[in-house]
């Protein structure tokens, strides 16, 4: 590995935990406990959840008894999307794979070539349904950052009778969010996507889905299982701060957009997908025709900086990626695009060493794709 140190660049796949959720945890993991015991030690761990209830649910605009907690934003998907059985599911072609697989047979939406939902597209499958639909559709895609119309896309699914989910588990500390202001009924969000743990997510629920997990009856009888105490704390805690790193968005989004810059200088070879379109501001989409995105990922390691092609959640396998096939990429774009992605602990430096590695790449010689 070269350089002075590694460079993380993989935000969008786990943020690096922050100092002070580490502190809620660290102090939690030296009590006992249940939440759901009424003795005192059990009492004291309840509060800490139902702090971290309150401190997510201003995060997102809601109220905290529509939280429900979960231990990861794939199990909070999956219990948007099983826990209404009655109704036909629809969902967007570019959505993580926890929605994907836990709706294998629904209808996907289509996105254009710039990675937006079609809404006629979706007005013609609510109409197609017959009957009452759930809808899901991100907020904000992982691999290119791209942010959808959500607040167009609810109106449109509530005037058909449907509910609505949104993924928005890139959101926080990046983007404002506000229930009523998205206008959802289900909304997935994730602590380690945000500066907390690994371990705990949300789904935000105005309406009460069928429980996946039964037993003990936590989380009103919404989602079974003993509580991860300290987890949820830290979670709560980065929740918290990620109100706060919203004034930093700017900064970050300039620091992209410097990189984007300097790596289009360096070769007129360098396509960033979603450019056109309002994006993440940590996130960039950036292919390189001639040259794999598994040899880049690989070559950029080697250097001692952290990217991803794709979704991270693949068993560490580099995949083609189903979001720029929705988008109707040539493969020879498609298969050479990695995921650069910043965050609360990003530099210049970062930036200057990430564009070194890759000139370097781009100094090599194309090879088609096969």
């Amino acid at each position: 590995m070269t350089g002075s140190h590694p460079v993380y660049l993989d935000y969008n796949a786990s943020t690096p935990i922050k100092p002070a959720a580490v502190a809620a945890m660290t102090e939690l993991l030296g009590r006992v406990g249940n939440a759901s015991s009424v003795h005192g030690f059990g009492r004291q761990a309840r509060r800490a959840v139902e702090t971290a209830r309150e401190q997510v649910a201003a995060l997102v605009g809601a109220k905290p008894a529509q939280v429900v907690f979960t231990a990861s934003g794939t199990e909070a998907n999956n219990l948007a999307l099983r826990g209404f059985p009655d109704r036909r599911v629809l969902v967007s072609a570019i959505e993580h794979e926890s929605v994907l697989r836990a709706a294998p047979d629904a209808p996907r939406i289509p996105v254009t070539a710039d990675g937006v939902v079609e809404l006629a597209a979706l007005e013609a499958l609510l109409v197609e349904a017959g009957c009452p639909a759930l809808v899901s559709v991100m907020l904000a895609n992982n691999e290119t950052g791209v942010v959808q119309p959500i607040a167009e896309i609810a109106a449109l699914a509530h005037r058909h009778g449907a509910l609505v989910h949104c993924d928005a588990v890139q959101a926080p500390g990046r983007l404002a969010l506000d229930l009523t202001a998205l206008g959802v009924d289900l909304l997935t969000v994730s602590s380690h996507k945000c500066g907390g743990p690994q371990g705990a997510a949300a789904l935000v629920a105005r309406r009460d889905p069928v429980a996946l997990l039964v037993g003990g009856g936590q989380e009103r009888g919404r989602r079974a299982g003993t509580e991860n105490v300290a987890a949820l704390a830290g979670f709560g805690v980065a929740a918290e701060l990620a109100h706060a790193e919203l004034a930093e968005a700017p900064s970050i989004a300039r620091l992209r957009d410097a990189l984007e810059a300097r790596v289009r200088a360096l070769s007129n070879r360098a396509v960033v997908i979603g450019a056109g379109q309002t994006r993440l501001p940590n996130t960039s989409c950036l292919a390189l025709p001639g040259a794999k995105a598994e040899t880049q990922v690989m070559a950029l390691d080697l250097a001692g900086i952290a990217v991803s092609a794709g979704s991270a959640c693949s068993s560490g396998k580099v995949a083609a990626s189903h979001v720029l096939a929705a988008m109707g990429l040539p493969r020879r774009v498609a298969g050479a695009a990695i995921r650069i992605s910043l965050g609360w602990a990003s530099r210049d430096g970062d930036v200057d060493r990430f564009v070194a590695a890759w000139g370097a790449l781009a100094a090599r010689p194309a090879r088609p794709v096969a």
